[in-house]
């Protein structure tokens, strides 16, 4: 969606800066690579990547999902942006945030998105209405998941995808087949003399586990997995018990990025742009299972290191040196204003970020960098909790509060730990009560900043609503992710809908379960509206009028005592 921040800054002429792409793998860890210590994944393109390319030694990243996205578009804290969770309706960028992709789309890049979105699934929320010109992506947080199409086979190879908001038939494993679109469309932008920004977030190796590279996943089973291998290397101790075929399955996937990212720089390499492209490499967050992760303690959803720890390698021939490292604590929210230098893009006027450039610290041998205190959290609910699943960190010192993300809310009061992150960087002594000075200073910067997030729009935590028609007339399709539930009753929800004109709409209700003869009820505003029979699965509400204004719809089906919530709703125009 065009901000208005933007509306004066459309550019007439290619750009100077270079090509821009990020590659960002879903849920797999800091430890998942041989580059930092892994004796069992192998990992050789993206090793060498590493030794090639600038890196920040201690980069975070949110420690789920979503509120990574959300932070890496907009250059600011998710919780100002509404994206605060991954499902029920809070994993939508409000449609006023700018994103890169805007920027740089206005600045005279060609924008595409090949893979994970997790931003919006519908219109004013789409990759496509945020900046990007080409889009193919799943919807929600993964396929196999309950946005997938009706029609789909629940697996990664041969996945329905979308096309710039239409579904499309693909052939091939999911990872594969984001790259192959990525790089087409790179080489296409290329010989047409323009500059792009691709961005592959991978849907790999996020679980189900159930559908991976078959040739791979061959070759891990044969290894031997268990934690023997790590017997004696410095850090925490991982779990007793490892599920080995799991972890040959995720090994598998990432093995499968890996021959990705080979192929993507031989493409770079093939179309002679190397010296005129900057590669970014991050992950969104810790490891989905509890594994290795370089000694670090903690996982996926955990505000321990391992679970917020992310590489950042930045790969641009001529410009920066190969195994230039910055200790400098940095976010993921620093990205959008660290690309905008390098491409030589001035943040447009009016545009507020909390991030900051690093690209000096990777370029200049004496650049300053001023220490700051910076926050990450992140668990479920409607709105935060004061205190919950969170860390503050500065260049020494980390407080935090690992409450799990899974939880509305911790009972009690909150258990502070505080690090020494110079002295002890495995977080291994829990120095609070040594420093309750330092305690008490990094928790008023928590609290100062919790409470300026708060206030950023009115209604801050407020749902982002689906528009009930789109300006390309493709037919608005919602799914689970995207509806908001009850505090009380978690199996019923609705979805937020805004109407921008009164007029009659079709609306064609799918249920899980192909259940015929149940009678189907829609219910707007909490009342119910209309019921019929079912047939097929699904039944279609023909004809309903509807005002102009906000809407809460749901459905749900009853079969004799069984009653079923809606699975997927498609709205249309009669």
């Amino acid at each position: 969606m065009l901000s208005f921040l933007l509306l004066s800054t459309i550019a007439t002429r290619a750009p100077d800066g270079p090509n821009v792409i990020i590659v960002m793998t879903d849920d797999q860890g800091y430890g998942d690579f041989g580059f930092h210590g892994n004796p069992l994944v192998e990992t050789p393109n993206l090793d060498a990547m590493a030794r090639a390319s600038a890196r920040m030694t201690n980069f975070y990243v949110s420690p789920v999902c979503t509120p990574t996205r959300a932070n890496l578009m907009t250059g600011r804290y998710n919780h100002r942006t509404r994206a605060i969770d991954t499902w029920k309706g809070r994993a939508m960028l409000d449609p006023d945030e700018v994103t890169i992709a805007e920027i740089l789309r206005d600045a005279g890049y060609r924008t595409g998105i090949f893979g994970k979105w997790h931003l919006g699934d519908n219109y004013p929320v789409r990759a496509i209405d945020q900046g990007f010109e080409e889009a193919l992506v799943h919807r929600s947080g993964g396929l196999a998941q309950s946005a997938d199409h009706v029609d789909a086979p629940n697996r990664y190879t041969d996945p329905i995808l979308w096309h710039n908001g239409r579904p499309v038939q693909t052939e091939g494993f999911c990872t594969d087949v984001f790259f192959d679109a990525a790089l087409e469309w790179m080489t296409e932008q290329h010989e047409n003399g323009e500059k792009f920004f691709a961005y592959i977030p991978t849907n790999a190796p996020h679980g189900p586990f159930h559908d991976v590279p078959g040739d791979l996943y061959e070759h891990y089973k044969k290894k031997d997995l268990s934690n023997k291998v790590f017997e004696g290397r410095e850090g925490h101790a991982l779990p007793d018990n490892v599920n080995e075929d799991q972890l040959a399955r995720i090994f598998a996937m990432i093995a499968n990025v890996d021959q990705n990212v080979g192929r993507l720089f031989e493409k770079v390499e093939e179309l002679g742009i190397s010296d005129d492209t900057l590669v970014i490499f991050l992950n969104d967050n810790g490891p989905n299972t509890r594994r290795y992760v370089s000694g670090m303690r903690g996982m996926k959803s955990e505000v321990y290191e391992g679970g917020v720890r992310s590489p950042m390698w930045l790969h641009w021939p001529g410009r920066l040196e190969p195994g230039a490292e910055s200790p400098c604590v940095t976010a993921h929210f620093d990205v959008l204003p660290t690309l905008l230098e390098a491409c030589g893009i001035d943040v447009p006027e009016g545009l507020r970020l909390d991030g900051r450039s690093f690209w000096q610290v990777l370029t200049e041998e004496e650049a300053p960098w001023v220490d700051r205190t910076i926050v990450i959290m992140a668990h479920r609910g409607d709105e935060p909790q004061r205190y919950h699943n969170f860390l503050v960190r500065n260049q020494r010192w980390k407080l935090l509060h690992n409450s799990k993300f899974g939880r509305d809310r911790f009972e009690g009061d909150a258990n502070f730990e505080l690090y020494d992150m110079e002295n002890d960087p495995l977080e291994t002594k829990n120095v609070a009560s040594d420093h309750p000075e330092i305690v008490n200073e990094l928790r008023r910067a928590y609290d100062k900043w919790f409470d300026d997030v708060g206030l950023t729009r009115l209604d801050n935590y407020g749902p982002v609503r689906i528009w009930t028609e789109s300006p390309d007339g493709l037919p608005i399709a919602l799914h689970r992710h995207e509806w908001r539930v009850p505090p009380d009753d978690q199996s019923a929800g609705t979805w937020q809908l805004h109407v921008p004109a009164s007029g009659s709409f079709d609306v064609k209700v799918y249920f899980r379960t192909q259940t015929n003869g149940g009678t189907a009820t829609l219910v707007l505003n909490g009342e119910a509206h209309e019921s019929k029979t079912v047939t097929d699965g699904w039944f279609r509400f023909e004809r309903i009028e509807l005002r102009a204004g906000d809407l809460a719809l749901g459905s749900f089906m009853q079969s004799g005592e069984e009653i079923q919530q809606a699975w997927q709703i498609e709205i249309s125009r009669s």
